[in-house]
């Protein structure tokens, strides 16, 4: 039977994963890059922070108490106006993990059963994670993708590389 630690240590590793992916992305992107756009219609990668900045501090500030939409979020001002500097940026990123990873951690076997809600929706614990987990992954997608369109022959992968799939079976499984 599955444990709450069980899972809570699943997705505490999951999204750690998908942070990752976002850090690794940033350090091959430069100042100019962070707000390189296809087309002007598009998100920059500074936007899509910014939308997942505000989304996490919406849902994780008080996730136990209070509902994820919270009154003092403008979801649309997410998409104006990123930030002015690669730096802010990654302070910004890295308030909005701190926000979840605190939250998370205060979730336990004591209060594991507590109703969460989101836009008025009532959810589990593991429905209200598991949405989070879900959106934070297509976003920080995007952010990849937008690095390596950026970045061109220069990207360096972050998982196995094209061509790669071989050598490193050979290396895991040693044969």
């Amino acid at each position: 039977m599955l444990q709450s630690s069980d899972y809570l240590r699943s997705v505490f590793f999951e999204f750690r994963r998908y942070k990752t992916l976002g850090d690794k992305t940033f350090e091959q992107l430069s100042e100019e890059d962070v707000h390189w756009k296809y087309r002007e219609t598009d998100n920059s990668v500074a936007l899509i922070v910014k939308h997942l900045v505000g989304n996490m501090k919406s849902r994780w500030t008080h996730f136990l108490t209070q509902d994820g939409e919270k009154p003092w979020r403008n979801r649309e001002t997410e998409f104006e106006g990123a930030y002015a500097s690669k730096s802010e940026l990654i302070n910004a990123w890295e308030e909005g993990w701190k926000c979840l990873f605190d939250a998370l951690a205060s979730v336990n076997d004591r209060n594991f059963d507590t109703t969460i809600r989101i836009r008025n929706e009532e959810h589990t614990i593991i429905e209200a994670v598991n949405r989070q987990l879900a959106h934070y992954a297509s976003h920080i997608g995007q952010i990849v993708l937008l690095g390596k369109m950026i970045k061109g022959i220069d990207w360096i992968s972050l998982s196995i590389p094209k061509g790669g799939s071989e050598a490193f079976n050979k290396e895991m499984f040693g044969s």
